[in-house]
């Protein structure tokens, strides 16, 4: 699991029909660096989140193959 903070939103011009529905945000990590997580419950700008990767987070959609390697998977209270 890796945590982090919403920094922003992704817009892309094209739409991939196996993607699942919900928003692409950027993720400032806690230990540096940024990721794109495709965000399924609805986070905010600023929000505290936490993100899986790989296999896990493509298996969450058990009914699509879906193209999916970062997730979030939880908003974090502060």
């Amino acid at each position: 699991m890796i945590r982090g903070r919403v920094t922003g939103r992704i817009w892309s011009s094209k739409h991939i029909e196996t993607l699942p529905g919900g928003a692409l945000l950027e993720v400032e990590l806690d230990g540096g660096g940024k990721l794109i997580a495709l965000d399924p419950l609805g986070c905010n700008e600023g929000e505290a989140v936490l993100i899986t990767q790989g296999s896990v987070a493509a298996a969450y959609f058990p009914n699509i193959k879906a193209p999916v390697d970062a997730l979030i998977i939880g908003s974090i209270d502060e």
